[in-house]
């Protein structure tokens, strides 16, 4: 049995199954995860998502700022953008029950037997492994309760930009999904900065990457995330970017979780500019 994590699908479909056959990938051995963002802004969204249905529990799938957006376009919470691709997911036979599946996903998944977590975007630096799992799960209670709804009409905003545990209601969920799921940059002040989408080597001096903020509680654990594309296949402080960019004319990858860490790719079809 092999484990293996890829970064942002976003509907390439025809890509994924390619990069599948190159692994070999036996769903009723291996085991793949997905990093999130795996429809949207890409050609086949649909095709995708029931794809990574019917691989059943050989796959492991989070949720990124693409599903989120499409679980409030889905609920009447937020007018789509031009650019968005999901109509078919929305205009499907059995849109229902695929909104339901993206609902119930994870915003975090760990297998402490292979000594991995993975997350979209990032984690703050205040927060320990136990407090992210604690609150990923309390993120997720949200969206698989009633309550999905009440916060989805408020979820967008880049306020409150620094954690404080004290936080309570949409204020502090607004915060936790940021950081699953759009957090690349912090400030030196431990703030969310959430605008800046450029590698590190075009950043501002006051901005650092979260994987890189001093003190970071996170520091000894093992961290998969995808959504930055700009940074590209990146190790480094203990985590892997795994999003090199297939919707933008570059890569998509899967890296081997069986120790070594290796990494196949293959260029991708799908080339739109970075926006």
């Amino acid at each position: 049995m092999t484990t293996y994590a890829i970064g942002d699908v976003q509907g390439c479909y025809d890509s994924l199954r390619r990069l599948l056959d190159k692994l070999t990938f036996d769903p009723s051995t291996d085991c793949v995860w997905f990093a999130g963002d795996i429809i949207n802004r890409g050609p086949q969204s649909l095709e995708t998502l029931r794809f990574i249905i019917s691989l059943g529990n050989s796959a492991r799938t989070i949720l990124g700022n693409h599903e989120c957006h499409f679980l409030a376009s889905a609920r009447g919470h937020k007018t789509p953008y031009k650019t968005d691709t999901f109509q078919d997911i929305i205009n499907a036979n059995n849109a229902s029950e695929l909104i339901d599946w993206l609902r119930t996903r994870p915003f975090l998944y760990q297998d402490a037997s292979l000594g991995y977590s993975m997350v979209h975007a990032g984690l703050p630096p205040q927060w320990s492994l136990a407090d992210a799992k604690q609150y990923a799960k309390e993120l997720q209670g949200v969206f698989r309760s009633d309550a999905i709804d009440d916060f989805l009409a408020v979820m967008y905003g880049n306020e409150p930009t620094k954690w404080n545990a004290a936080l309570s209601g949409n204020e502090r969920l607004r915060f936790m999904i940021n950081c699953f799921t759009r957090l690349r940059f912090m400030t030196h002040k431990g703030e969310l900065e959430l605008k800046e989408k450029h590698t590190p080597s075009v950043k501002t001096e006051h901005l650092t990457p979260w994987f890189k903020m001093p003190a970071r509680k996170t520091a000894s654990d093992k961290i998969l995330f995808g959504h930055w594309s700009t940074l590209g296949l990146n190790r480094q402080n203990n985590t892997i970017c795994l999003d090199t960019g297939c919707l933008w004319g570059g890569q998509l990858s899967a890296l081997k979780l069986d120790g070594s860490e290796e990494v196949i790719s293959l260029n991708c079809e799908q080339s739109l500019a970075p926006s």
